[in-house]
């Protein structure tokens, strides 16, 4: 039986890129209710993003770019939404 894969969307800009490698590492998500991304603060997910920026990163980007991408992404991404209410 023949089987595809979806393919994933374009990707327009460097920091959409980051966003989707770290979603699809498991290192971010999004809130639910507000769509707020959040840092899982999984560094086995961080360091599986890392890998992928390091491996593939998107066509004319050198890897230390990518690299930089990612990492700026995550630090720019807290553990809360500030929309949801304090537990």
């Amino acid at each position: 039986m023949l089987m595809t894969k979806d393919r994933r969307p374009a990707i327009k800009t460097l920091r959409g890129w980051a966003i989707s490698v770290l979603q699809e590492a498991g290192a971010i998500r999004e809130c639910e209710k507000h769509g707020w991304m959040q840092d899982r603060a999984d560094p086995h997910a961080r360091e599986r993003a890392f890998d992928v920026a390091r491996r593939d990163p998107p066509a004319g980007i050198s890897v230390a770019l990518a690299v930089a991408e990612v990492r700026d992404v995550l630090d720019s991404i807290g553990d809360t939404c500030p929309e949801c209410p304090p537990e």
